[in-house]
């Protein structure tokens, strides 16, 4: 009788204790700002994932805002939004580590051709907003005007492409200006760096680094005297003091293509469309390396 009673408390015990364990779990994973238990686990495992892999270093993380709300699957940023971060653009894991480090969800704006179509089910999944390269006014950008106007937050990179070579800072869109200007979202500015560097871009989500991501002071252009068209290159010069990187201002390889001369008389049927792209003010991701198009000019 009496060993039956122990191991009738071991077990028990055992129970007990597996339960506590499940409680705990099952707060970590429901505790994220969908609510729902696919993104919490998603979140847990990727947290565990830029740690090993990448052994993530955050800084500036007392300036990231916290959620004041329930989660939401719609915004699942309650009292943050309206924000945009803004950040260099360095390998395809960029997206990835952000997300990790803040407590709310970041809609990121992706160039629709550079969307690999094994992971459609991921990007619908997760609201990635695609954006349409030959159509600046297309659903993809008003999709995240009404995001933004919603109180959400949408992560953008503004360079149109990657930094290549790394450690330099590309010239920024124009069509970020507007895209704040009319939303009166505020900015996180982030800087990255240490990402792999691999190609195509997104190599660098299988390679070990030791990255590192710093949130900058929020900058609240909607209160300033700024204009639109002048805020990439106010943003630019912040991102050059930050890092200390030098300036490049040589054409993205999208341009380069388009503006190079085709073969025998004429340009090659990609370059004029490249041409005719880029004569609207539409900017592209780095041609083969882009996960993420600046917003374009001509905002629905």
């Amino acid at each position: 009788m009496d060993d039956s009673v122990a191991i009738f408390a071991v077990v028990s015990l055992a129970c007990l204790g597996v339960l506590a364990a499940l409680g705990v779990l099952g707060r970590v994973v429901f505790n994220n700002p969908r609510g729902d238990f696919e993104s919490g686990a998603m979140l847990v495992m990727g947290r565990a994932y830029v740690r090993a892999l990448h052994r993530l270093r955050v800084r500036g993380a007392d300036r990231i805002p916290e959620r004041t709300g329930e989660p939401n699957e719609t915004t699942g940023a309650e009292g943050v939004g309206p924000l945009i971060i803004v950040a260099n653009h360095t390998a395809g894991v960029d997206p990835v580590l952000i997300q990790s480090a803040v407590p709310f969800y970041v809609r990121w704006m992706m160039a629709a051709d550079m969307g690999i179509p094994l992971l459609d089910w991921f990007w619908r999944w997760w609201g990635v907003i695609f954006v349409d390269r030959e159509n600046p006014g297309s659903a993809g950008l008003r999709q995240a005007i009404r995001h933004l106007r919603d109180g959400g937050v949408i992560g953008i990179f503004p360079e149109g492409g990657l930094e290549r070579p790394p450690r330099q800072v590309m010239p920024f869109q124009e069509g970020i200006g507007v895209l704040i200007k009319r939303t009166g979202a505020r900015v996180l500015p982030v800087t990255i760096d240490g990402t792999p560097q691999y190609d195509p871009a997104w190599a660098s989500l299988w390679r070990a680094s030791e990255s590192t991501i710093h949130f900058r002071e929020i900058i609240d252009y909607a209160n300033s005297d700024i204009p639109a068209d002048q805020i990439a290159e106010d943003l630019r010069r912040r991102f050059l003091n930050w890092t200390g990187w030098p300036a490049n201002d040589s054409p993205p390889p999208w341009q380069v293509e388009a503006d190079a001369p085709g073969y025998g008389r004429s340009a090659s049927p990609e370059s004029e469309k490249l041409r005719r792209l880029h004569s609207r003010g539409l900017p592209l991701g780095a041609r083969g390396g882009s996960s993420s198009p600046a917003t374009g000019s001509n905002l629905a």
